[in-house]
């Protein structure tokens, strides 16, 4: 990497860093303020990074240059942006840089001083496994079974050709699965020349969530203990710790989809402002570029919001201190009228006042109890054509986001979704609910496996022989993904299956709660609360409908887990507060007794599946595939080129050799001959010039009817993965051809 390309890759951080102060929200009552600005920092990079790459891919400059000085821009708009907020929000003694950092530093040593034994675990558990994440993503060269086959070399293609313009291929993934992921990919290959940061996109998308939720927590009432036990029931799932070092795109989608939660949630407590409505368009159309599957928990989470404007505009109140207040937003959230705001603390650790949670939220007080006179029926009529407005405001952004991508693919297939083949799939193809119940007791079946063989294979049988009972086929193909047949494990942490029944069980009883009991779980936002979990459920169930059960499927799930979190911290927290709290009369009569000994049951098991939890996340750290710390394929012991091919290590030397004699024949033009799920990205890493250019590879089968493979005889070499016989096929006569096990290759007769 070049002197000028290091000072590049600093640019995204740069950027986030200077809008994280650009962006700080004033509002003395805001929610966790720190977390919020983080987190509309990072959507207007994003956006900024994605439009970046359809504004040049258009103008056919997917150059370093070019992308050096749109970040060059960018940068410094953001650093100008910060400095004058900075100057405007500086006391008229002003303030210095070193004086803020400062100031951070002894508010986070006060933080750290007040907290107990357990909240300094928690928040030690958590940290060390994002620094563990951080440093395998930087030791492990990408190795994910799909980025080898379509995320890697999509990002290739569009460096070799300067554009986003499709092209002849075999593997339709490559051009119909939303790119969003790839587009930040693609300013870390411009800069670097290569792929050794490719697996910090993933970890910084890790380490969003954490912040989204700890803040989601918070909105819904959870003082610093909630959010801690959010973000340590998340940080140590071992589908995110093993996600965070990867090439792969569910947890870049997971994390946008945190990001309108957390901005959606700010929407039940005040009317959303123009700045507000941006960032949910953009933070919505990150998500639709980057995986569909994400506007499943987005729709919800709008709806939602909108529901919360709505009410803003027709109550027609004004905000108030809660705590000049409280008795007023007792009978807002009362259960006549179930209020969706309310954000205050709750669950203050032992030991004096949170110094992490804000003061208490400001509540919306109903006209009538005491909270000022009512606003005119005109002035209602208003808010409402304001939230409709607003509505529109966030399509049309989210649409400017992911439009370029989806008019593309609707001009390629005449389907904005891409081909028949992609859109049966992955989608489920029957919607009765017989179906759809098997479909969800499989997906519940996949996502809650354990390494107890007897009781996966007793609630698999009985899962199928229920199926049968009603009807239903458990390997019906229109219900079920490709040829796969269930029940398959996925307990072993694998990051493109890995199961998560601690976190997933700790969710479900938080959502059951949330749903039947919430001041319980939230005293201070129990409607919030509640309409959350309303939309984690929803997303759920419409998840189960719409997406088939596929042996993968706890990957396209992982943004469900990650909204679902808040709902298991927020139980946690409150079961903890209650065992704490002393009770009158317990241990006098009456029964007390038998109450605080059920209580104490459940903590043990509650912090039993805590422990367990921490234990699974350093497993999948020490010991997960592809990427782990001992062990066989450590990344400390292996190779470079030996990691790349840990999920096949048979086909290393194949692919090696294959190269090695199609280069030592100066071949420049060269053809491709491969599956569907074949690996394309090592011709791209071996094929490359000494100097960095990329190979010139075209392909010899091509899936897109509008642009048909190039001609053998027009090519100097070919290279095949896969099928002999379909390789053969496509040799032109008199040439030799090569094969050894999984890869060929093919020299024309010597001239």
């Amino acid at each position: 990497m070049s002197a000028a390309g290091s000072l590049l890759v600093a640019a995204p951080l740069v950027a986030v860093l200077s809008l994280a102060v650009a962006l700080r929200p004033a509002r003395p009552d805001t929610v966790a303020p720190l977390r919020l600005a983080v987190v509309r920092a990072a959507v207007v990079t994003g956006a900024f990074a994605v439009l970046t790459v359809e504004l040049l891919g258009a103008l056919r400059l997917l150059t370093l240059p070019a992308f050096a000085v749109a970040w060059l821009i960018f940068v410094a708009a953001t650093v100008t942006a910060a400095g004058w907020r900075r100057r405007r929000a500086a006391a008229p003694t002003g303030s210095g840089a070193a004086r803020d950092l400062a100031a951070v530093r002894a508010r986070l040593t006060d933080r750290w001083r007040t907290a107990g034994r357990g909240e300094r675990l928690l928040a030690g558990t958590v940290g060390g496994l994002v620094l563990v994440e951080l440093l395998i993503a930087l030791l492990a060269e990408p190795n994910n079974f799909d980025s080898q086959t379509y995320h890697l070399p999509k990002v290739e293609h569009w460096v070799a050709q300067g554009s986003l313009e499709f092209w002849p291929t075999a593997i339709h993934r490559q051009v119909t699965i939303p790119p969003g992921a790839e587009y930040l990919l693609l300013h870390l290959r411009l800069f670097t020349g290569g792929d050794a940061l490719h697996n910090l996109v993933q970890w910084a998308a890790g380490v969003g969530c954490l912040l989204a939720v700890a803040r989601i927590a918070a909105q819904l009432g959870g003082g610093r203990r909630a959010q801690l036990l959010t973000a340590f029931v998340l940080g140590t799932t071992p589908m995110v710790a093993l996600q965070a070092t990867s090439t792969q795109t569910d947890l870049v989608c997971a994390a946008w989809v945190a990001c309108v939660a957390t901005l959606a949630l700010d929407g039940l407590r005040r009317r959303a402002g123009v700045g507000t409505l941006l960032l949910l368009g953009a933070a919505t159309g990150l998500t639709a570029v980057t995986k569909t599957s994400g506007l499943i928990g987005v729709g919800p989470l709008l709806l939602l919001w909108g529901i919360g404007q709505l009410r803003l505009a027709y109550v027609g109140g004004i905000v108030r201190g809660a705590d000049r207040d409280r008795r007023a937003a007792a009978r807002v959230d009362g259960p006549a009228l179930p209020a969706l705001v309310g954000a205050g603390r709750v669950g203050l650790p032992t030991g004096g006042a949170d110094p992490v949670a804000p003061p208490a939220a400001a509540d919306v007080a109903r006209p009538g109890t005491g909270g000022g006179a009512p606003e005119p029926p005109g002035s209602r009529a208003g808010g409402v054509a304001r939230t409709v407005a607003g509505s529109v405001l966030v399509v049309l952004v989210a649409l400017l986001v992911v439009g370029p991508f989806l008019a593309r693919v609707q001009a390629e297939f005449g389907h904005p979704l891409g081909p028949p083949r992609l859109r049966e799939s992955i989608p489920m193809e029957r919607h009765d609910p017989p179906s759809v119940l098997v479909n969800a007791l499989r997906i519940g079946h996949t996502a809650l496996d354990t390494p107890l063989a007897p009781v996966r294979a007793g609630t698999a049988e009985a899962i199928m022989a229920g199926a049968r009972a009603i009807g239903v086929d458990p390997q019906d193909r229109a219900i079920t993904f490709g040829r796969e047949t269930f029940p398959v494990p996925s307990w072993y942490p694998d990051e493109d299956r890995v199961a998560f029944p601690l976190a997933g069980a700790l969710a479900l009883v938080g959502a059951a709660l949330a749903l039947a009991r919430p001041a319980r779980v939230s005293p201070t936002a129990a409607g919030a609360l509640r309409g959350y979990a309303i939309v984690v459920v929803t997303a759920v169930v419409l998840h189960t409908a719409m997406i088939k059960w596929q042996p993968w499927g706890n990957r396209l799930l992982l943004y469900a887990l990650v909204l679902a979190a808040p709902l298991a911290g927020l139980w946690l927290d409150s079961l903890l507060r209650r065992r704490l709290a002393p009770r009158p009369g317990a241990g006098v009569s009456g029964g007390a007794p038998s109450a605080s000994g059920r209580r104490s049951v459940a903590v043990g098991l509650a912090v039993a599946m805590l422990a367990g939890s921490a234990l699974a996340g350093v497993l999948a750290l020490s010991y997960g595939f592809p990427r782990r710390l001992v062990g066989a394929g450590s990344v400390f012991t292996t190779s470079e080129w030996d990691t790349r091919f840990l999920r096949r290590p048979q086909w290393a030397d194949e692919f090696r050799t294959a190269a090695d004699a199609v280069r030592a024949s100066g071949a420049r033009r060269i053809g491709l001959v491969q599956q569907n799920d074949n690996w394309e990205y090592p011709w791209w890493l071996l094929l490359r010039d000494a100097d960095g250019r990329p190979p010139e590879l075209v392909a010899l089968q091509s899936v897109l009817p509008d642009r048909p493979p190039a001609d053998p005889a027009s090519t100097d070499a070919i290279v095949c993965t896969g099928t002999r016989k379909v390789c053969a096929d496509l040799v032109p006569a008199g040439w030799t051809l090569t094969w050894r096990g999984y890869v060929g290759y093919a020299l024309p007769p010597p001239r």
